[in-house]
């Protein structure tokens, strides 16, 4: 996920780290309640928290994780991390700092990668992004829905959760490449019929199973980890915004975000990753051209552009009015 140094969340909670386990290798989960074991604020299958994060030498970064729990437990929220020796060292503090007995603040639950309703269901899993499918199959289960489940892997020595799976044997499909086991994404999604796919995991497996969903004209949802929609400030031009509710009109200058430049005006936006891939910042575009650069929006959503995540986003020609 990506950092954020300095963080607007909508809510915040103080939890505590109640258990912890080894998932796979490079994967542990954390069980997060309310030291009074008060119940949390209610979530859905896809939906995850942010954790705020004092990691040294950084202060304050924030890293988003997809909730993997039981949403019928009301008193605890379950994550997945995967220790990643070159990022930017918020799942390493995780690993080597976050305890039985830790204290951690969360945001309130968020979900963009909403599993809707209707049957029936293909999953697709890429590593760690096993995380937002694990209760969509638990609840697409519960329901009698048809569905089956393609989860690929470096080994299953780090696949995480593939014991969870074991009940659902003849639905699951596992693809270690370790042992020369491939996905064949154009033979998956072929085979999908008029089935929703709901994919989570690096952005190349999104990549290449959103091409071949485009050429099957298949239902693809997906939720990513990383945005590979930034376009460098070299290719920006400046605009401006004009904020609706605020009255002022303001300039955003290559290399400026809408985001930062609103918050340096004095008007509070909640915000999260400023990367583009939690939703957080999400704004209602009352005039103007959005040129999105979210991992969020839909084809759709993004011709439409009724919102718009100013995090990330610009103009692509002219002003932007903002109902801010």
């Amino acid at each position: 996920m990506v950092p954020d140094p300095t963080v607007t969340s909508p809510t915040t909670l103080t939890l505590q780290v109640v258990a912890r386990n080894a998932e796979s290798d490079g994967v542990v989960s954390l069980v997060l309640a309310d030291p009074m074991r008060v119940p949390l604020p209610a979530w859905t299958p896809g939906a995850h928290i942010d954790l705020h994060l004092d990691v040294p030498g950084q202060g304050e970064t924030v890293r988003q994780y997809s909730l993997c729990g039981d949403p019928s437990q009301d008193t605890e929220y379950r994550i997945a991390v995967l220790r990643e020796s070159d990022g930017g060292g918020g799942s390493r503090h995780i690993h080597d700092a976050l305890f039985p007995g830790t204290l951690v603040r969360v945001s309130s639950p968020r979900n963009l990668f909403e599993l809707g309703s209707g049957a029936p269901l293909v999953f697709v899993a890429g590593g760690i992004g096993i995380t937002p499918i694990l209760p969509m199959v638990a609840r697409a289960q519960e329901q009698g829905i048809d569905w089956q489940l393609h989860y690929a892997g470096r080994s299953t020595e780090t696949m995480a959760f593939t014991g969870e799976l074991e009940p659902y044997a003849g639905r699951t499909f596992f693809y270690p490449a370790d042992q020369g086991k491939r996905m064949e994404l154009q033979e998956i999604v072929r085979n999908a019929g008029q089935a929703v796919t709901y994919a989570c995991g690096p952005n190349r497996l999104l990549d290449a199973l959103q091409a071949a969903a485009d050429r099957h004209g298949r239902d693809l949802r997906v939720e990513r980890f990383v945005n590979g929609n930034i376009v460098t400030a070299a290719s920006d031009e400046p605009f401006s915004v004009e904020l609706s509710e605020s009255g002022l009109t303001l300039e955003v200058l290559p290399g400026e975000s809408i985001l930062e430049v609103v918050g340096s005006a004095g008007v509070s936006v909640p915000s999260s990753c400023r990367g583009g891939t939690c939703g957080t910042c999400e704004t209602f575009v009352l005039a103007g051209r959005p040129d999105h650069r979210d991992a969020i929006l839909s084809a759709k959503e993004r011709e439409e552009s009724e919102v718009m995540m100013i995090c990330v986003s610009r103009s692509k020609g002219g002003p932007i009015t903002l109902e801010l």
